[in-house]
């Protein structure tokens, strides 16, 4: 048999199978900045700076602060939709509690790292207005916001960037933006929080993963329960920090990169349910929807993973970040995500009528209650 006719077994074989058709949306990078404006795209691309293509290119072509708009839409469409227990479709909102506060990093002539809280930056982008629909969604239980770090960016390796004049780093900065292409050492993309250039880092994103935190709990009345690490590197080193500091469920690839700093990295096998020494579980995505990504249908690829796990009587996990639903940048973008985020779900409850729809969280503490064989 063909390995493409395998791989959607192979990923749903290890780990947990659950006794419920359990559908769970995971979407990360709520309340980072991204590409703050159209206007500052079109200067970034003026100056040669390498936005990225495809996959890597999506992002910056439509991915920004979710507005009130973005996110009325969102739910509107969640809404329509409710399982057999009658509770609708809910998105496990992975998200960024801070950005930095480039005037501050300025004044201190980039000799020290400062940030703002996400709220702070609704405010100084005039996008207040989107605070209250972040409520109204937790509220209805449509946006459950959890932890994906403090802020998208690795700021050690950023803040030596902009000390030694990167030209398009520097350039960024004067623009509020860092999420594109630039020769780092160890080609350490910024988007990747925990990445590690220098073993002496570890300091930097353990006192971040602290502070981003506490800071969620400050925000959001809560304290968050599950970490998603930005791009997916995270250090070990870290887990025990993430779980002293009350993370009880960590997201992960199936095969995901732990650095070791100076280039160095090793490779973790990770399956759904597995326990880490600090008994954090891991939760393994199995399922991709991301409409606005060019080259394949997405509603029916979306279904068939939805399908192979349920088969394997595993949750199915669906990754779908936050650039499909936004449309400052382009509203196209958001109303035809939302189409097809409307025909999926309209499947899955016509396939699957008793699926139930749960949070990334909900399903961790299934696992621990047993709700597993």
């Amino acid at each position: 048999m063909a390995l493409s006719l395998l791989k959607p077994h192979l990923k749903n074989i290890l780990g947990k199978s659950v006794a419920t058709k359990y559908l769970i949306i995971e979407s990360d990078d709520w309340g980072s900045i991204r590409m703050p404006s159209l206007a500052v795209r079109k200067r970034l691309q003026a100056a040669g700076i390498n936005l990225g293509k495809g996959e890597a290119g999506r992002y910056n072509r439509t991915d920004t602060l979710a507005s009130a708009e973005d996110l009325e839409a969102l739910f509107d469409t969640l809404a329509k939709f409710e399982d057999r227990q009658g509770n609708p479709p809910v998105v496990t909102a992975v998200s960024l509690v801070a950005n930095p506060d480039f005037d501050r990093i300025r004044e201190d002539r980039f000799s020290r790292y400062h940030y703002e809280p996400f709220t702070d930056t609704l405010r100084r982008y005039r996008r207040e207005d989107a605070l209250r629909l972040w409520r109204q969604g937790m509220e209805a239980k449509l946006f459950v916001p959890e932890f994906h770090a403090r802020e998208h960016l690795n700021v050690p390796v950023w803040m030596r960037m902009l000390q030694n004049g990167d030209i398009a780093t520097r350039m960024g900065f004067d623009l509020g933006c860092w999420g594109f292409l630039v020769h780092t050492p160890y080609q350490i993309s910024y988007q990747a929080s925990f990445d590690l250039e220098r073993k002496e880092d570890l300091d930097s994103h353990r006192e971040a993963l602290e502070s981003g935190l506490r800071l969620f709990a400050a925000i959001h009345g809560y304290s968050a329960s599950f970490l998603v690490p930005p791009n997916g590197p995270f250090p070990r080193a870290l887990e025990q920090t993430s779980a002293h500091m009350g993370i009880g469920y960590i997201g992960a690839s199936k095969v995901q990169v732990e650095p070791l700093g100076q280039g160095k990295h090793r490779k973790r096998l990770h399956w759904l349910g597995q326990k880490n020494r600090f008994q954090q579980r891991y939760l393994t995505r199995n399922a991709f929807f991301e409409p606005n990504a060019p080259g394949q249908d997405w509603v029916q690829s979306c279904l068939n993973e939805i399908e192979h796990a349920f088969l394997w009587r595993k949750p199915a996990v669906i990754s779908s970040h936050r650039t499909n639903y936004i449309g400052s940048l382009d509203e196209e973008n958001r109303t035809n995500s939302l189409k097809k985020l409307s025909e999926l779900l309209a499947a899955v409850l016509k396939k699957w009528p008793d699926v139930e729809f749960i949070t990334s969280t909900e399903l961790g503490q299934l696992i621990d209650g047993g709700d597993v064989r």
